[in-house]
């Protein structure tokens, strides 16, 4: 969420922002709100004024001239009350108005309308070339017997998988590599609830807008969260934190919960779009400062290309466009994965948010001179799997149809190889 102040003090850069992000959101109707809001106020301020003055003026009179003052009251009492219900509704309209306007992009945000004008920044790692036909990752592993997807259809419906004997444990090893590297940066790992109330979802701004995208337990007004990012950024809601106790940096894993609405096309075929997956998620806390979130944002982006690296996986990282930008987004950039069967596929996301979220959270911090303000929030992926397993399968296949282990990997998965049988 923006503060109005911000919002009225840079109405252009906003609404433009507004524009390049593809945000349909009527500012000179919330100008107008918020100026009747204060018109509102400042009325029902003077006449309350004048009804706590009034008992005492109104003892000293007698007669006609009394009977005429309590009349007046009346009515003050009686314009409060229509103010009241005025203010109610203006807020109401201002507020839902406020929860659409998506935060400006940063400057250096690539203008486009959708993921297809991303930036490409830079490669790590070579296009494997290979001396044979290479397998796609859903005929490699239903041939390794790692994966059964029509089993997983008749029990769950579409875009569902199970994973076998080594993949199950291929799919662990991952998560705990990729764990004890963050650990290892100074995080502090968290297993997370999952189903959560509306309010986390709100302060990430997920909703509204996403509720299409995430299943929702009604009887119970509860809902399955998408990435761990909803419970560790909102597990410091409603409070007030030191300032010198912050960064907070922690890395939640947890299950996901996607109903990808709309999906369609290759990207519904094996692992790569599926309704439930396992990612551990990397969350920084931090005090108000612009210049340190965007040095945080290198440093996540860096934790989760070390993990990539090390599993011997080429990689591109792109500046996300301001079309394909969430509400909330300052910037983002995307890691993508080179995968033999479909090029590259996003694997990560690394978001710099500012005070945004934390608005919308009342997350803030006592900074060291007594003032409370806002904290920043940013978050990426240090992994996410199954997605993950389509290039660490697909570029680590052998001729043989067997798949190479990557060395970092290897004491994790306990030997260097997954071979049929």
């Amino acid at each position: 969420m923006l503060d109005i102040k911000f919002i009225r003090a840079n109405l252009e850069e906003v609404r433009e922002g507004a524009r390049k992000k593809r945000f349909e959101i009527d500012l000179d109707r919330l100008i107008a709100l918020d100026d009747e809001r204060k018109t509102l106020l400042t009325e029902q301020e003077e006449l309350r004024h004048r009804q706590k003055n009034a008992g005492k003026e109104i003892a000293k009179l007698a007669g006609a001239q009394k009977q005429g003052a309590i009349a007046e009251m009346g009515e003050i009492a009686a314009r409060i009350q229509t103010l009241d219900e005025r203010l109610k509704a203006v807020r109401t309209d201002l507020d839902e108005l406020l929860d659409r306007v998506p935060q400006p992009p940063d400057p250096d945000v690539p203008y486009g309308v959708d993921d297809r004008e991303n930036v490409e920044l830079s490669r790590w790692g070579k296009v494997p070339e290979f001396d044979f036909e290479p397998k796609d990752h859903v005929t490699l592993a239903t041939e390794l017997g790692i994966v059964d997807f029509p089993r997983a259809a008749k029990l769950a419906g579409s875009q569902t998988y199970m994973l076998l004997g080594d993949g199950a444990l291929l799919e662990l090893a991952v998560l705990r590599f990729a764990l004890d590297h963050i650990v290892g940066k100074g995080f502090v790992p968290m297993i997370v609830p999952t189903l959560v109330r509306y309010e986390p979802l709100y302060g990430t701004a997920y909703f509204p807008g996403g509720e299409e995208q995430t299943y929702a337990c009604e009887r119970d007004r509860l809902w399955l969260t998408g990435t761990s990012e909803v419970p560790v950024t909102a597990f410091h809601m409603n409070e007030v934190l030191e300032e010198k106790d912050l960064p907070r940096r922690y890395a939640g894993i947890s299950p996901c919960y996607r109903r990808e609405a709309g999906a369609a096309g290759r990207d519904t075929k094996g692992l790569y779009r599926i309704h439930q997956f396992q990612k551990v998620e990397q969350v920084v806390i931090d005090r108000a400062d612009r210049e340190l979130s965007k040095e945080h944002h290198r440093q996540i982006l860096r934790n989760s290309t070390e993990v990539l690296e090390a599993l011997e996986l080429p990689y591109r990282i792109v500046d996300v466009c301001s079309g394909d930008l969430g509400q909330g987004q300052a910037q983002k950039f995307d890691i993508e994965c080179w995968m033999p069967s479909r090029g590259w596929g996003e694997t990560h996301s690394a978001s710099r948010f500012y005070d945004f979220q934390a608005r919308r959270l009342e997350l803030r911090y006592r900074d060291l001179e007594g003032k409370l303000r806002y904290c920043h929030t940013l978050n990426n992926t240090v992994i996410a799997t199954p997605r993950v397993l389509i290039p660490l399968l697909e570029i680590h296949q052998r001729a043989d149809g067997s798949v190479r282990i990557p060395d970092a990997l290897v004491p994790y998965f306990g030997k260097r190889e997954i071979r049929k049988g």
